[in-house]
């Protein structure tokens, strides 16, 4: 990484000679350069000239590496559950996997794999005579799918890219608004091409890999005569038999249409150049070369359909790192049999992960130290806050002590190799980096969008806190822009505003969506992302909001429900969740997905139930209300003020998937979806907390007013008929009886 010297700043001021513009700070760059990088190296100017590049630079060097699913073992258990209030035995299947050794080919063996598929895509397309067209590339992260996007720069032909958790409508979606004539998918995932491949006329190629087992590779064919169905393996072949040279693509051309999350609405297609891309590259060369060693391994399970996964492989592929391919389901050793989980069978030394995965490893260390008995937990705890202290005023010594004692069989569950994680494509909770930085290893957060090729700005360890994201990459440059009406302005202190960034990195424009292009481009060509950022006096960007997910409440405050979410997703108990905020309350609620294994140990250790049926602990009056306070006192601890506390919590078992719809395909929340599919739990839960607060002043109210025909509120809240009619019985009781002489007193009512 490129070295901080003499504690200078991680940005620098353009024009810093000239007065502060009105309404927006200086434009800032990174610390390392003085003009915006736009490649890695002299000479690579496209994705394809990357892997040239590394064929020449790294040769025979372990490149890609995979494991297959050798069989699945299905074993039998016995669980408990709720079945008419009595707690009764039920026998469930789980399935693991056994999975073969990792095999590995180089980057010599890489670079003629994508020449070979690239022939026979060229030889298979040879009739299609239309230009441009998208070849798109629908599965999971795997080698084979870089082989296909390699191949494809290989051809010049720009890709298109759709999550293998996409849905019919989604999936049709990504086919028909890029016109794809070409595609690649996976043989598990033809289930869900039959179902759409009928309405996408302009789809003439389908190549797939795997076993096809379940006759979809007949279903296809059947539906259209046209459809040219081919095994991977064939077309390999195909391309040995003819082969052609690459042609050569051109920097400004579109390389690759992603597309967005789709959280707020229709995903977007975003339009990524060649120059784009290497750019990128070139920012994450610049500032990590330290860390990209071909010493150095890198465990790839991020869907490559996101942003951020596809411009980590391919600075990799230019670093000459060896990269091996991982599943989410057989990360660990948990959901494997006879074999190693992937972490610890490849053993990686960087690790790059969202929000939900650290989040997962934070609970899942932590879900073991209580299991292991209250000695064991007191030595944990006590060692964390040993080493945080040591880390804080610089103690070394004692540091060292408490990673030979505790740490050090922690680190061996990642392969005992790992010495710098990476958090992207959200905010991770200042607790929960503080935690992984002391029981595994150092974690850098990094900020970036789909728009601007992921890279906007990254963390240099030199530049270590809680909290940040570093400051701008090499290959863009940024500014903030006052935010009146959300209360951000470049005069505050510190600076603060809607972050606006430019450089080579950034999109060429919307596919088909000038009119989003216009929203989002000044007219000198900055980006408006739509995020608030300020200034740290280091030079560093720290992320503090988002326009679009800052809710006013019944107060007149702003809260940021993303930030909110950061923080309480924190908590043990919570496998994920979503803040439900508006104008007509003063606090915030919050459904919750319960951990399912957190949750129940929590139970039982404060004596609610047996703690074994999360479905129906997630119904439990007294745990709704523990977990409740276990969430606020998560919230205190990191500091949030009180409007921001939750006024209430939805319990529930449910799985949020992008399969089940909760979540998009990039694994963000469907705010709209949750919200109504659980409106009418989120307004008990709200009645019963504003009763709860308004109950002593209801119950002593002037029955005349309860008798009136005008709607009765509490606080903001409407009152039905039926509880007006009860608070009026209890009223009409209390005022006859009430003596002026005496305070009002508090009454507790199981409402």
């Amino acid at each position: 990484m490129a070295p901080r010297k003499n504690k200078e700043a991680a940005s620098w001021e353009v024009d810093a000679d000239k007065p502060k513009p009105d309404g927006e700070t200086r434009v800032r760059r990174a610390y390392c350069v003085k003009d915006l990088v736009t490649q890695p190296a002299p000479g690579i100017d496209t994705v394809h000239d990357v892997m040239l590049y590394a064929a020449k630079t790294h040769g025979s060097k372990k490149g890609f590496a995979s494991r297959d699913i050798e069989k699945v073992i299905s074993e039998e258990k016995e669980v408990t559950k709720m079945v008419g209030g009595k707690p009764t035995k039920q026998k469930k299947t789980w399935n693991y996997f056994k999975l073969t050794p990792y095999n590995w080919i180089t980057y010599e063996e890489a670079l003629q794999l994508a020449k070979d598929i690239g022939s026979g895509l060229r030889k298979l397309s040879a009739e299609d005579k239309s230009k441009d067209n998208f070849f798109n590339i629908y599965g999971q992260t795997s080698r084979n799918w870089m082989m296909l996007a390699q191949a494809c720069a290989f051809n010049a032909v720009p890709i298109s890219t759709a999550y293998d958790s996409l849905g019919p409508d989604g999936l049709k979606h990504a086919l028909n608004e890029t016109e794809v004539h070409g595609m690649f998918t996976n043989a598990d995932l033809l289930s869900t091409l039959v179902k759409v491949i009928e309405q996408c006329p302009h789809v003439k190629l389908i190549v797939y890999d795997g076993k096809s087992e379940d006759g979809a590779v007949d279903k296809v064919r059947a539906i259209r005569e046209d459809i040219k169905v081919v095994h991977l393996d064939e077309v390999i072949e195909l391309g040995k038999k003819n082969p052609v040279e690459a042609i050569p693509a051109k920097a400004e051309d579109v390389y690759c249409c992603m597309y967005t999350s789709g959280s707020t609405g229709t995903p977007k297609g975003v339009l990524l150049t060649h120059r784009n891309v290497v750019a990128a590259i070139g920012s994450v060369w610049t500032l990590l070369y330290e860390y990209l060693t071909t010493k150095d391994a890198y465990l790839a399970f991020l869907p490559l359909a996101h942003i951020l996964e596809f411009v980590v492989e391919n600075s990799f592929v230019f670093a000459g790192l060896p990269i091996g391919y991982g599943r989410v389901k057989t990360l660990t050793d948990a959901s494997v049999r006879e074999c190693k989980g992937d972490i610890a069978e490849f053993r990686p030394t960087i690790m790059v992960g969202v929000p939900a995965v650290w989040e997962l490893i934070r609970k899942g260390i932590l879900s073991k130290v209580d299991s292991a008995g209250a000695l064991k937990k007191s030595i944990f705890n006590f060692a964390l806050k040993a080493k945080q202290t040591a880390n804080e005023y610089s103690l070394p010594l004692i540091g060292g002590l408490t990673d030979k004692v505790v740490f050090d069989a922690v680190r061996a569950q990642t392969g005992g190799r790992l010495k710098i994680m990476f958090n992207g494509g959200g905010a991770v909770s200042k607790s929960t980096q503080a935690f992984l930085c002391t029981a595994l290893v150092t974690m850098i957060q990094g900020y970036g969008l789909t728009e601007s090729t992921a890279m906007a700005a990254i963390l240099n360890p030199g530049w270590m806190q809680y909290g940040a994201v570093g400051g701008p990459v090499p290959a863009a440059e940024v500014k903030l822009v006052d935010a009146a009406e959300a209360g951000y302005f470049s005069t505050n202190t510190p600076p603060q505003g809607e972050i606006l960034v430019r450089g080579p990195a950034i999109f060429k424009g919307y596919y088909k969506r000038p009119d989003l292009d216009k929203e989002a481009f000044t007219e000198d060509g900055w980006f408006r992302t739509g995020d608030v950022g300020q200034w740290n006096k280091d030079g560093t960007l720290a992320i503090i909001d988002r326009l679009k997910n800052l809710v006013k409440l019944a107060g007149g405050e702003y809260i940021a429900i993303e930030y909110l979410e950061s923080i309480y997703k924190s908590c043990p108990l919570v496998a994920n969740g979503a803040i439900i905020a508006n104008g007509e309350h003063n606090n915030p609620a919050m459904v919750v997905v319960a951990h399912p294994t957190n949750l129940p140990a929590f139970a039982k250790k404060n004596g609610f139930g047996d703690g074994e049926d999360l479905e129906h602990l997630c119904k439990d009056d007294k745990v709704v209300d523990a977990a409740l306070k276990e969430l606020n006192a998560v919230g205190k601890k990191a500091g949030l003020k009180g409007l921001e506390q939750l006024e209430a919590i939805v319990l529930v078992a449910d799985e949020w998937t992008p399969e089940s719809g909760f979540l998009t395909a990039a694994q963000k929340l469907q705010r709209k979806l949750i919200s109504e599919h659980y409106a009418d739990r989120i307004k008990a839960s709200s009645e019963l907390f504003y009763l709860n607060r308004h109950l002593s002043a209801i119950l002593w109210y002037d029955p005349l007013v309860l008798m009136k025909d005008s709607p009765f509120t509490i606080g903001r809240l409407p009152l039905s008929d039926e509880l007006r009619d009860g608070f009026l019985a209890v009223s009409l009781f209390l005022s006859s009886t009430h003596d002026q002489s005496y305070p009002a007193r508090d009454f507790q009512v199981d409402v």
